[in-house]
């Protein structure tokens, strides 16, 4: 609020080792050293591999269908040249902006960017002070929520929500929105509202984002991805039969999950067992070769120019000081020379070709690669990818080289602003690539790792937090963004549990976003790190619930 050290797959913190090889024949198992046309025994055959077809939808039959038109084609005549043309034009933006979700995390600082920027949020992670925060103040009635979508559907049918969109409108026009996730009904309460959604369709996006597509899109880029086969599981022997060209050591993914949720590690029917239920659910998994890895990830944007790319971080995955799930994302990094020249430029190629694809397919905006990398012979591979913006982005949009441009979400947004610009993508790429221009940044997720149901009774601020050379922390002031850390002595807390809130196992706390590294060069958690995470969980008081039912709230806030 929507996941390294090097370490080997199966070792309970790693991120899953996962997926394919870069050719594009319709063999069931594909890796960057099979160029045979071997085919696993009884695996079910595989598909031409699919596009997303987008329905038809009909013509508009609303007036204000034919004023957008209208307006559209006024906007165009408006043209930018350049990066400093669109700085400029973010900074007198008259267009009402937003960001709805649980919390502002992903799109911190947008509102310093762009005029008229605000996040409308569920939770209230500063206590009424952030200028550019909106939270309803009346809880109404609603199901329990299940995720993020079912937490935007509901701010989008509050009565205070509904009002503070009127009270912005311009123009009789209310706006449009990003979301860190939605779905079918979001598009369907925005629209009744006039909102428009700054991101491709909510049925493209689950399309995308369906790990099995993933990787048949990353052969249709070019992609390399660690060996793997798409298969229907029956039972373990079908398991063994589809998978023999795999090893014994596997890592089977369903189609969706975050955080680690639905990536199980399978060497033997006794481990297989404990997951059978969930993988035999399945129509189609992903089954792939267990590899000793190293997690990374990156961010980019579709253009209409093309693909830009922002610098290659690594990931913090499975610490079980910060997460219960094994696979599980908890935190990045970004600091200059993290990875040789060589991974980082067959990163960058990966994502523009990549990004080249998708926008083939007809998204643009927004999204990030997870990469894995072979400890034993170097390799980099795809692992999966987010059709959104993510828990990462916060990393992305603060440093240096972003800062010097412009954040990459502004270029999402200027996609969808119906403004005609030009931009020289080569020369971006370039300068975001260049180590001088990155500083170093972490950031860790913070949840709760008990499997206990607890009561909050205190819980710390919001703002930014100093640390003594006793470990001892203690609140300093308030800021909005982790631009006001000045010093690695320094964090900026952002608060997700509050005082009155219920943890349970998997329930973000907060982030906590720092200069400097949290871990060390083979990638484990430094002490520095050991000492933040103890310091901030102490600042939390709470009373165990001993009949209280857990939420059903799964997955993360943060994503």
């Amino acid at each position: 609020m929507d996941n390294k050290k090097p370490k080997t797959t199966k070792d309970k913190k790693t991120k899953p080792a996962i997926k394919t090889g870069s050719d594009r024949t319709k063999i069931p198992i594909r890796g960057k050293s099979d160029n045979s046309k071997k085919q696993a025994p009884k695996a079910k055959p595989q598909p031409a591999a699919k596009k997303y077809t987008a329905k038809a939808k009909p013509a508009a039959s609303k007036a204000k269908g034919n004023k957008t038109a209208v307006k559209k084609a006024v906007s165009k005549k408006s043209e930018l040249n350049g990066v400093s043309d669109i700085r400029r034009s973010f900074h007198k933006n008259e267009e009402p902006l937003y960001f709805i979700s649980a919390t502002n995390f992903n799109l911190l600082g947008a509102d310093e960017w762009i005029k008229g920027f605000k996040f409308i949020t569920y939770i209230e992670c500063f206590d009424g002070l952030h200028p550019n925060v909106f939270s309803p103040k009346q809880e109404i009635p609603h199901d329990d929520f299940e995720g993020i979508e079912d937490i935007n559907n509901y701010l989008l049918q509050h009565p205070e929500v509904q009002d503070y969109l009127k009270t912005r409108s311009v123009d009789g026009r209310p706006g449009k929105a990003m979301f860190l996730m939605f779905n079918e009904e979001t598009e369907r309460l925005a629209d009744k509202l006039g909102l428009d959604i700054m991101f491709p369709s909510a049925e493209m996006r689950t399309f995308l984002d369906n790990k099995v597509n993933t990787n048949r899109i990353a052969e249709r880029a070019g992609v390399s991805c660690v060996p793997y086969v798409l298969s229907k599981v029956n039972d373990f022997e079908h398991l063994q039969e589809v998978s023999k060209e795999l090893g014994d050591k596997l890592v089977i993914q369903t189609p969706f999950g975050d955080s680690g949720h639905t990536t199980f590690f399978i060497s033997n029917e006794e481990e297989y067992q404990k997951y059978a239920e969930e993988i035999e659910a399945e129509d189609e998994v992903k089954i792939m070769k267990r590899i000793r890895c190293r997690g990374s990830a990156i961010e980019a944007c579709v253009t209409r120019h093309g693909t830009i790319v922002a610098p290659l971080m690594t990931e913090l995955v499975g610490f079980e000081e910060l997460t219960p799930y094994e696979g599980g994302w908890c935190g990045n990094e970004i600091y200059p020379n993290a990875f040789t020249p060589e991974l980082r430029q067959k990163a960058i190629e990966n994502t523009q070709l990549f990004g080249d694809q998708l926008r083939k397919e007809g998204y643009k905006g927004y999204f990030e690669l997870d990469f894995l990398i072979d400890q034993d012979n170097g390799e980099i591979y795809l692992g999966e990818l987010n059709p959104r913006v993510t828990g990462a982005s916060s990393i992305t949009n603060h440093a240096v080289f972003a800062l010097a441009d412009a954040p990459l979400f502004v270029f999402h947004i200027l996609e969808w602003m119906d403004i005609e610009y030009d931009l020289d993508i080569a020369a971006i790429n370039k300068r975001w690539s260049n180590q001088e221009n990155l500083d170093g940044w972490s950031q860790l997720i913070i949840k709760h790792t008990e499997d206990t149901v607890e009561y909050v009774t205190g819980a710390p601020r919001s703002g930014i937090w100093r640390m003594y050379d006793t470990g001892h922390i203690q609140y300093d002031r308030m800021d909005t963004h982790r631009r006001a850390v000045e010093n690695e002595n320094e964090a900026f807390f952002l608060r997700i549990s509050k005082k009155g809130d219920y943890l349970y196992e998997g329930a973000d706390m907060g982030i906590l976003v720092t200069r400097g590294r949290m871990m060390t060069d083979d990638f484990k958690l430094n002490n520095r790190a050991k000492h933040w995470i103890k310091a901030i969980r102490s600042q939390y008081t709470s009373e165990m619930v001993e009949d209280k039912k857990k939420p059903n709230l799964s997955g993360t806030l943060t994503k």
